[in-house]
């Protein structure tokens, strides 16, 4: 009996221990209490912060390496929107090559009113086949002679 009784307990502890491990495994964080307040860890990237309670809330603050990176990213960002900003500024001014390449005021209206005939003669075109399928009349089904 006392066999069988041991062999209980190591299962049951290896069970333990393995729900141990894949509860470890899903938690994304792990508190830890100090004199201060908490030590905040981070189980997947080893990131570590310090933690305070303020009026109910744990308020958590970067750890130096964090604050560094984090102002590095947001130097890096600050310079990408400038350089969009200049950009974006530019482009309200027509580059020369562009600008030479548009038509001037006569040609313009030259050219509306090429359009215009076109569209003038090809709607003309349009109505006179609408009048002609008016006149016509429809053709008499033939007599079925069975």
């Amino acid at each position: 009996m006392s066999r069988t009784r041991t062999l209980f307990f190591a299962l049951a502890a290896a069970s333990l221990w393995s729900c141990a491990a894949m509860a470890q495994e899903t938690t994304t964080y792990t508190l830890e209490k100090t004199d201060n307040g908490y030590v905040r860890m981070n189980n997947k990237t080893g990131e570590m912060s310090i933690c305070q309670e303020k009026s109910g809330q744990l308020i958590c603050k970067l750890a130096a390496e964090e604050r560094a990176a984090y102002e590095e990213d947001i130097a890096d960002l600050k310079t990408r929107v400038a350089k969009l900003e200049e950009t974006v500024a530019s482009m309200g001014k027509i580059p020369p090559v562009v600008r030479d390449a548009l038509p001037s005021d006569e040609e313009f209206e030259k050219g509306l009113s090429y359009m215009e005939k076109f569209m003038r003669r090809f709607m003309g075109i349009a109505r006179e086949f609408g009048n002609d399928n008016k006149d016509t009349k429809p053709e008499q089904p033939t007599p079925q002679k069975t």
